[in-house]
């Protein structure tokens, strides 16, 4: 059965290994510094942070995964857009539904949003495949982006 609860910073040593997987998979185009890693499961795990909520995902009482998402206002449909900004299933915890029913947990724990958004890669077709049938359609945009981390 399918359980989610907000992140703690005790979650550091189940959830950093997790981000690290997701980091080195057809997920993403390219790699990360694990201090970042580090620096987003911080603030995807403190209350304080209004910008990141992190998740366990928890499948029988045992990680499954885990999940960020971050809010903003979107004038392109004039109301709150929730980011699914990173969602990771361990594999063995793959393709026994517990995705889709992640997106309508989503859906019903946003229910002001006018948008529902994720980022997906080309290579990813498996986690395309359950977007798709979930309703999500792909909306092209060229990112650019200006990054000021190090």
């Amino acid at each position: 059965m399918l359980n989610l609860r907000d992140l703690t910073p005790e979650d550091g040593p189940v959830v950093l290994p997790m981000a690290e997987a997701f980091y080195h998979s057809d997920a993403v185009d390219h790699p990360v510094n694990p201090a970042v890693l580090e620096r987003s499961f911080r603030a995807a795990a403190c209350p304080d942070e209004p910008l990141l909520r992190g998740l366990l995902i928890q499948w029988d009482g045992e990680a499954a995964g885990y999940l960020y998402i971050t809010q903003c206002y979107s004038a392109e449909v004039g109301g709150r857009c929730v980011l699914l900004d990173e969602v990771y299933l361990k594999p063995e915890f793959r393709g026994r539904g517990i995705g889709t029913q992640i997106l309508a947990w989503l859906e019903r724990s946003y229910p002001a949003a006018r948008r529902f958004r994720l980022e997906v890669t080309q290579a990813n077709r498996g986690a395309a495949r359950l977007y798709r049938s979930a309703g999500y359609e792909f909306l092209h945009y060229e990112q650019m982006v200006l990054d000021k981390i190090k």
